[in-house]
C-alpha cells in the first residue's frame, strides 16, 4: 500500500478557500435567480396581472385577488421548507439546491408562456396560481439550503455573519434584476404593448439565468459538516424532532423574521401599487425608487453581516427592528408629499434599515439548531413568518387604505411588526461565536 501524503498547510488553506467561494458562488447565483424569479412576480400582481387575469373585477379586488395570488406562494413555502429540509436533513444539503432552482426556473418560464382571461378564461387565473404554488414550494426549499451550505463552512464561527450575507444579498439582487427589467421593458414598449407582450420578457429571460445557476451548483461538494455529524447517524424525522424539541427557537426564528419580510414589502412593493394608483404619479417613479433601494441593500447587507461577527445578531436586529419601527411613520410621510426624491429617500433608508433586520438571519436562524435538524428548523422559521408577512402584508396595507384612506394605519402596522424584532433579539442568547457542533442546546 502507499501511504497518502498530507497536503502542505498553504495546500491545505487553498482548497479550503476554492471550495468556500464555490460553495458562496453557488449559493449567491441560484438564490439571487429565485428571487429574481419571486420578485418579477411581486412586479407583475401589482402592474398586469389585475388587467389581464382578474379583469372581470373592480380595479380594488382585481388588485386584491392579484395580491392574493402573490400570497399563496407564501402559504407553499413552509411545505416546501417541511419537504425539502426533510431530505436537506436525511440526505444532504447540495441535492436540494439543484431541485428547487430547476423547478423555480420552469415554473417562471411557464408563467410567460400563459394565455390571458380573454383567451382562455377562468382558467388562466387558475393555472397562474398552480404556477405560483410551485414557486413557492421551490424558494420554501431554497433559502435554508444556501443558508445552511455557507454556514457549515465556518461550524466555529468566525465569519458566518458575512458568509451569510451572501446569501441574503441574492434578494436584492434578484429585486434589481426583476424591476430593472420591468423598468427596460416599460421604457421601451407603449403601455398596450407592455400589457399584451411586454410583461412577458422578463419571465423568459429566466431560462438563460437557470442553465447559468445549475452549471455551478453541479460543482459544488457536499457539507462536510453535515457528512461529519449527521449523515447516517441515526433514523430520525426532522419536522417531528423540531416540533417536538425546538418550539422556542422557532418561536424566536419566526418573530425574528416576521417584521423584516412585512418591511420590504412596504418599503418596495407597496410603492409600485400606491405611487402610480393613489398619487396619480408615473409607475416608472416607483420602479426607480425600488431599484434604489434594492442598491441600498446590496452596499448594507454586507456591512449587517459583518458587523453581527463583530458586535453579535442581536445588537444588529435590534438596530433594524427599532429603526424600522421608527422610519415607518417617516416614510408615509415623504412618500405622500408626492416628491420623486422623497419617494427615494424613503425607500432607501427604508431599505438600509431591513438590512440590518435581514442580513444576520442567514446565520442567526442556522445557529439555533443542532446539524440533524438545521435546514428544517432554519426554514420553518424564515417560512412560517412568510406566511404572515409577505403573503399578507400585501392584502393589509392594501386593505387599511381602503378602509381608512390613510397611510398612517400602514405605518402603526409595520411598527409594530418591526419592534416585534428586537423583542425577539432581546429574548435570544448571542450565537454569534458559538461552534455548530453547540447549535441548539
Amino acid at each position: 500500500m502507499h501511504a497518502t501524503l498530507p497536503l502542505p498547510a498553504s495546500a491545505d488553506r487553498a482548497a479550503g478557500g476554492s471550495s468556500t467561494r464555490r460553495v458562496a458562488a453557488a449559493s449567491l447565483a441560484g438564490t439571487t435567480l429565485e428571487f429574481y424569479d419571486h420578485f418579477i412576480y411581486g412586479s407583475a400582481a401589482a402592474l398586469v396581472f389585475p388587467k389581464l387575469f382578474f379583469p372581470q373585477s373592480e380595479p380594488l379586488v382585481a388588485t386584491l385577488l392579484s395580491f392574493a395570488s402573490y400570497g399563496v406562494a407564501f402559504a407553499a413555502r413552509p411545505l416546501g421548507a417541511a419537504i425539502f429540509g426533510h431530505f436537506g436533513d436525511k440526505l444532504g444539503r447540495k441535492s436540494i439546491l439543484f431541485i428547487t432552482l430547476l423547478m423555480m426556473g420552469l415554473a417562471t418560464f411557464l408563467i410567460g408562456c400563459l394565455p390571458s382571461f380573454a383567451q382562455i378564461g377562468v382558467m388562466a387565473p387558475i393555472l397562474l396560481v398552480v404556477l405560483r404554488i410551485i414557486q413557492g414550494l421551490a424558494l420554501g426549499g431554497e433559502w435554508g439550503g444556501a443558508a445552511i451550505m455557507v454556514n457549515e463552512l465556518d461550524p466555529e464561527g468566525k465569519r458566518r455573519g458575512l458568509l451569510g450575507a451572501v446569501v441574503q444579498i441574492a434578494a436584492p439582487i434578484g429585486l434589481l434584476l426583476a424591476n430593472g427589467a420591468f423598468a427596460l421593458v416599460t421604457w421601451q414598449v407603449s403601455e398596450e404593448a407592455f400589457l399584451s407582450w411586454g410583461w412577458r420578457v422578463p419571465f423568459l429571460m429566466s431560462a438563460l439565468l437557470v442553465g447559468v445557476g445549475l452549471y455551478i451548483r453541479l460543482n459544488v461538494q457536499e457539507s462536510k459538516v453535515f457528512e461529519k455529524e449527521a449523515k447516517g447517524k441515526e433514523e430520525h424525522a426532522p419536522i417531528m424532532e423540531v416540533l417536538r424539541h425546538y418550539k422556542p427557537q422557532l418561536a424566536i426564528a419566526f418573530f425574528a423574521r416576521l417584521g423584516g419580510d412585512i418591511a420590504f414589502y412596504v418599503f418596495t412593493l407597496f410603492l409600485l401599487y400606491y405611487v402610480p394608483t393613489k398619487l396619480g404619479l408615473p409607475k416608472s417613479i416607483a420602479l426607480n425608487a425600488v431599484l434604489l433601494g434594492a442598491v441600498a441593500q446590496m452596499i448594507f447587507i454586507p456591512v449587517a453581516g459583518w458587523l453581527s461577527d463583530r458586535i453579535g445578531r442581536r445588537p444588529v436586529l435590534m438596530i433594524g427592528g427599532i429603526g424600522g419601527a421608527l422610519w415607518a411613520f417617516v416614510f408615509m410621510q415623504l412618500v405622500q408629499t408626492g416628491n420623486p426624491a422623497a419617494i427615494m429617500l424613503a425607500s432607501f433608508v427604508g431599505m438600509v434599515l431591513v438590512s440590518f433586520m435581514f442580513s444576520p438571519l442567514a446565520s442567526f436562524l442556522p445557529e439555533l439548531f443542532a446539524t440533524k435538524v438545521r435546514v428544517t428548523g432554519a426554514s420553518l422559521g424564515f417560512q412560517f413568518a412568510g406566511v404572515f408577512g409577505g403573503a399578507l402584508a400585501p392584502l393589509i396595507a392594501t386593505g387599511l387604505i381602503a378602509s381608512f384612506g390613510s397611510t398612517t394605519p400602514v405605518a402603526i402596522y409595520l411598527a409594530i411588526v418591526c419592534a416585534l424584532i428586537a423583542v425577539a433579539a432581546f429574548a435570544a442568547r448571542e450565537t454569534a461565536h458559538i461552534d455548530l457542533k453547540d447549535a441548539g442546546r
